[in-house]
């Protein structure tokens, strides 16, 4: 990851990370008050970091953990910063912080038309397990994803 720090995504962050999210999802963007409700939920059942570079918020993503399943909620990288190893930097955190809540499996979705989130997904060691149809609110469906960390042993993709 180049030039990039991880740290605990705060109420702070949320104008810019709400500008990443309607820049990466146009079609079916979190609103403001779903980010305040996952941030609410943190540490309980919620994990959500920023990739920091050069002082500005450049991506985020969380985690929706409880007793042995974990779900990645979201990972979005600001356009300029794509393919720099910032997505795969806060996925590794995001497995991390799943095995030290005590999952076994980590699930998520992707959408059927990312190719590269999908790959990514992959080298990680997530598998597909099934589809969502007409899952987002364009209408595009969704793969599902599962990871078990337990064959894993570690989180480093």
């Amino acid at each position: 990851m180049t030039g990039a720090t991880l740290r605990q995504m705060t109420e702070n962050d949320l104008p810019a990370v709400l500008a990443i999210e309607r820049s990466t999802f146009p079609f079916d963007a979190w609103s403001e008050g779903m980010l305040r409700g996952e941030l609410a939920d943190q540490p309980r059942t919620r994990h959500y970091i920023v990739a920091v570079a050069a002082g500005e918020v450049v991506g985020y993503a969380g985690l929706a953990a409880a007793g042995d399943q974990a779900d990645v909620q979201t990972i979005a990288v600001n356009a300029g910063h794509q393919r720099a190893g910032i997505g795969s930097a806060m996925l590794r955190a995001l497995l991390e912080e799943a095995g030290r809540r005590g999952a076994t499996a980590v699930f998520l979705e992707v959408r059927a038309d990312n190719p590269p989130a999908q790959a990514m997904y992959e080298r990680f060691g997530f598998e597909r397990i099934g589809l969502r149809r007409e899952y987002y609110d364009d209408g595009t469906d969704a793969i599902m994803m599962m990871r078990k960390l337990e064959e894993a042993g570690n989180a480093n993709g």
